[in-house]
């Protein structure tokens, strides 16, 4: 335990899929009693799909929390901050191990037994694509059924340097013009700039080209989109692009659900992409004066640690980043962990940019997105040549191209800079979002037996009475928004006996119902200084059997979520008996 774990790559560079296999195999061979990695699924492309547990005796069921990444091709830093979420729980065990955050030593103790589900990268096909040449990739680079026959740009590197970059091709009626002082830099045209003009696409070749028309490039046509995918309010095309022939449909989100389902023990949900310099959280299809106020209360907990460690707000899916007003996302990961599976979850959009560029902040976050001008752009062009080593704009070169002729090839690549942090911002980026999380994992539900009581009765007849509470902060059924589902049960009782006898077995099972959390979130009444109040103690619930005779009985209590306490008792007169965890 007492290697350095911040000596790994992935705080300093963009990891390929072996090398990020080979960072995962690591620390299983290194800490082989917390960590352990399994393949949820392999992509189309014949990668595995890794999910990395961490926590000692991972079969032991318990409350856990899940951090996945990349699950866009172009956005590769949630790989890096996933890793970082596993190197942090891993330093949680080790003695000599630093742990993000200053975390009080209570809280470190808590956390150790927390399991961490950790899935640095759902789209190894997409990522490997980026790595390797470069250009944009929503998800994964293969065409969904519906547009594989239609013209479209496919990218291929015209000029072998290595990167896919952006063609421009001179038009009298082109739409862009080239800054007089950034080279690489396009600008949109007004009316009074001077020509050339050029029309911008990516650099690549048309596919089903029928040597005429030029296909607008595709943003998410004709590609599946993951986070269209999930099963919460999906929609078919063409009611929502990306989505995917039904909730599922690709075998990377079915691996992922297929995992959640598997996984009742998850109570938070970090689905980590790029960029912006944001948290996105429930609701997506409803302002928050319809949303759950309990569950909203605690959002505000973490809408406050996530400025605080990250500078970052956090924001209504569907009050600030839907793309049109009041028109919401469907197939949304972090809906289906939020709505299905009973999880606190969000989404963080890490790298601000725009913070980086001082850009101020418009009344919806996701305006930010197109909001910029040409003085913006050329801003963008300085801040590239000063703090990011010019990896954004690169020259135009003249090349032939096989379908269109004499063009020219260079410009943006968004990889580096925009798309995702410099590498150098990777290692504070990687410490700050660890340190977050792990302070979301302390939120979890804790399962304790409180009191175990054996009260004589009299002829030989005893009454065993215990007490089980939950000493965290959320209650034993996660958010409000899935406490009904039939799948999320509370905790039961279940007794068996050894030479005394129960005198009524059909109570050898006792349904004890859910146990609510000591936490609130921010901004409930009760916590005001005027009339401050706790609430009753229903975060405790009382098993009670009436035996016979004298013997041995095995208590068994907890529920799918939260895991199982077992206590041995002799009866009569043993009220501390044997605890176990199982």
């Amino acid at each position: 335990m007492g290697r350095d774990l911040h000596d790994s790559r992935f705080r300093h560079r963009y990891l390929s899929h072996d090398d990020l296999t080979h960072q995962l195999k690591a620390w299983v061979q290194a800490y082989p009693r917390l960590a352990h990695l399994k393949s949820i699924g392999i992509s189309p492309g014949g990668r595995e799909i890794w999910v990395l547990t961490i926590g000692p005796e991972p079969e032991r069921k318990r409350p856990g929390v899940w951090v996945d990444g990349n699950m866009h091709g172009t956005e590769l830093a949630g790989s890096s901050a996933a890793l970082a979420v596993a190197e942090a729980a891993l330093a949680l065990h080790s003695e000599s191990g630093p742990v993000p955050g200053d975390l009080p030593e209570h809280c470190r103790r808590f956390l150790q037994d927390v399991l961490f589900y950790v899935c640095p990268r759902l789209s190894p096909d997409g990522a490997e694509q980026v790595l390797r040449q470069g250009g944009f990739v929503r998800s994964v680079p293969r065409r969904s059924p519906e547009g594989a026959g239609r013209p479209h740009w496919r990218a291929q590197d015209l000029d072998g340097d290595g990167r896919c970059r952006y063609l421009r091709l001179e038009d009298a009626a082109g739409d862009f013009v080239a800054s007089p002082d950034a080279p690489g830099l396009m600008l949109p045209r007004r009316i009074d700039d001077p020509p050339p003009y050029w029309r911008l696409y990516p650099e690549g070749v048309i596919e089903h080209w029928d040597g005429e028309t030029i296909p607008e490039p595709e943003w998410l046509q004709g590609t599946p989109d993951f986070n269209r995918n999930f099963p919460w309010r999906w929609r078919p095309e063409p009611e929502q692009v990306g989505a995917g022939d039904y909730p599922g449909s690709e075998p990377e989100t079915r691996a992922v659900i297929d995992f959640a389902i598997a996984h009742p023990n998850l109570y938070a949900w970090l689905n980590l992409h790029t960029f912006g310099g944001v948290f996105i959280r429930p609701l997506i299809d409803a302002p928050d004066s319809l949303m759950d106020q309990g569950d909203l209360a605690i959002y505000l907990q973490l809408t406050a640690w996530g400025h605080a460690r990250l500078g970052y707000p956090t924001v209504s899916g569907y009050e600030e980043f839907t793309y049109q007003p009041e028109t919401p996302l469907h197939g949304d990961l972090t809906e289906f962990a939020y709505h299905q599976r009973g999880c606190v979850a969000l989404v963080c959009e890490l790298w601000d940019l725009f913070r980086r560029m001082d850009r101020p902040r418009p009344e919806r976050f996701v305006d930010h997105f197109t909001a910029l001008d040409r003085e913006g752009m050329e801003r963008l062009a300085r801040w590239d040549r000063d703090h990011n080593r010019q990896r954004l704009f690169h020259p135009w070169r003249a090349v032939r191209h096989p379908q269109l002729g004499e063009v020219e090839v260079g410009g943006l690549d968004p990889v580096n800079g925009i798309w995702n942090p410099p590498p150098e911002a990777l290692p504070g980026l990687c410490d700050d979002i660890a340190a977050y999380w792990l302070r979301v994992a302390a939120l979890l539900p804790r399962l304790a037996i409180a009191a175990v009581r054996c009260t004589p009765l009299g002829e030989g007849h005893w009454e065993l009475r215990i007490t089980v509470e939950n000493r965290g902060y959320l209650p034993s059924h996660g958010v409000n928004a899935a406490r009904e589902r039939p799948w999320n049960t509370g905790v039961e009782a279940h007794l068996s006996v050894e030479g005394c006898r129960l005198l009524d077995p059909t109570e050898a099972r006792q349904s004890l119902g859910h146990l609510a959390g000591w936490g609130r979130g921010l901004g409930e009444a009760a916590q005001m200084p005027w009339y401050q109040r706790s609430p009753g103690n229903d975060h405790q619930a009382t098993a009670r059997w009436i035996l016979r005779g004298e013997g041995e009985v095995r208590v068994r209590i907890g529920g799918p979520r939260l895991g199982q306490l077992t206590r041995t008792l002799s009866i009569p007169g043993d009220s501390s008996g044997r605890d176990a965890a199982g």
